[in-house]
């Protein structure tokens, strides 16, 4: 039986909940392989998102190549699948030159397209695609959520329950084929030609959380109100379906006070952390380590002469 580290090219996948440090200690990593950084971030590659999505500090992009991040128009389709062949063309001409590569990113279906690829889900008929998003734009959100988590209680539970394009997808998927979208994407696992290693990062949940809380308090700081502000005539498309923006304008429609508006995504936020910290441990060959470089260091090397 073959050892699960063969002397082939190796991609080390950092994984994590939003706020906890993944970005930093990427870095920190890819500058000890002396290599680049692909990341697996479903907002951060667009280039007209920036504080509402924590795209890395500007020293961070200076201190190591990073493929994904800013290069996309939110006017551009960007799918699970379409990242899979890009991260995956990236990848293979990054090991020309490294014989490690780093990705790393919170978007667990676009880490999981890269590692183990996607099942073919069938388009959905056109005259479906038509009916329900006539039937979302009559009855709104409250709708979508009830029927989502009525159909889908797998994509209720796992999947991103603040992104209506998400739900709309979900429920496609469902009236073609009877099954979950979620269950389109777990058969069986393409091989890659290289070696996979997949961290998670982990602190306790309280902490997780007040750094979350003191992220969106930046945030303020920094303009996003003002960012989302001149985001307001594209807010139905797909890209801007998420937290940090559609908050706003919600407020900008008078919906919600400022105060209220800040707490809606600290809270929106600290919920996407938990779906994304219960994706992860479902996760086979995940291995969850301190968010911390040097406790991530040493179980790269400790896996590495495995």
């Amino acid at each position: 039986m073959e050892p699960p580290f063969t002397f082939r090219k190796t991609c080390i996948v950092i994984a994590g909940p939003t706020a906890v440090g993944k970005s930093a200690i990427a870095v920190q990593v890819a500058e000890h392989f002396k290599t680049a950084i692909i990341s697996a971030d479903s907002r951060q590659c667009y280039t007209e998102l920036n504080i509402g999505v924590a795209r890395p500090s500007e020293d961070l992009l200076k201190r190591v190549t990073h493929y994904f991040i800013a290069d996309h128009s939110i006017h551009d389709e960007v799918t699970a699948a379409r990242y899979e062949s890009y991260a995956l063309e990236v990848a293979h001409k990054l090991f020309e030159q490294h014989d490690v590569i780093v990705v790393t990113g919170g978007t667990g279906l676009y880490i999981k397209a890269f590692c183990e690829g996607l099942d073919d889900v069938q388009p959905p008929a056109p005259e479906l695609r038509e009916a329900l998003q006539k039937k979302y734009d009559e009855a709104g959100i409250d709708w979508l959520h009830a029927e989502v988590s009525k159909v889908d209680p797998l994509f209720a539970k796992y999947g991103e329950m603040q992104n209506p394009r998400r739900m709309l997808r979900a429920l496609e998927v469902w009236n073609t084929t009877g099954k979950s979208i979620l269950e389109m994407h777990v058969g069986n696992p393409k091989q890659r030609d290289f070696n996979i290693l997949s961290i998670c990062l982990e602190m306790p949940r309280e902490k997780l959380y007040e750094r979350i809380n003191e992220r969106v308090k930046e945030m303020i700081e920094h303009g996003l109100e003002e960012e989302a502000r001149q985001l307001k005539s594209f807010q139905k498309l797909n890209a801007l379906q998420t937290v940090g923006y559609r908050e706003w304008f919600e407020h900008f429609d008078g919906k919600f006070s400022k105060e209220e508006t800040i707490n809606r995504i600290a809270m929106h936020t600290r919920h996407y952390a938990k779906r994304q910290i219960t994706w992860f441990k479902k996760q086979q060959g995940m291995i969850f380590v301190e968010a911390s470089f040097p406790a991530v260091i040493k179980t790269i090397h400790q896996k590495l002469k495995t």
